[in-house]
């Protein structure tokens, strides 16, 4: 199962929404409404990395993630869905 951060917690409540643990099989978490509590998106690919696990990771660190944070965002720049901009700001 899939830890989320408490720093993606922090970013979820600021922008208006809450994540749990998703149900939905090869996805790292959902992401709810706070107002309305109605699921928005799932997002993150469960198995892939993502900035706070870089982070986190022995063999890796904090310039590896910031590394990898560069090279998504530069990825993914044209990923305009609403899961896509969730995924951008809460995980990376």
């Amino acid at each position: 199962m899939y830890a989320i951060s408490k720093a993606t917690h922090n970013k979820a409540s600021a922008m208006g929404y809450l994540v749990r643990p998703s149900t939905r099989k090869g996805k790292k978490m959902d992401v709810f409404d706070k107002k309305t509590g109605k699921k928005v998106a799932s997002i993150g690919q469960k198995g892939a990395m993502d900035y706070h696990m870089y982070v986190k990771s022995k063999t890796h660190g904090e310039s590896y993630a910031r590394e990898r944070r560069r090279l998504y965002l530069i990825r993914h720049k044209h990923n305009n869905k609403m899961s896509g901009r969730l995924a951008k700001a809460l995980l990376w």
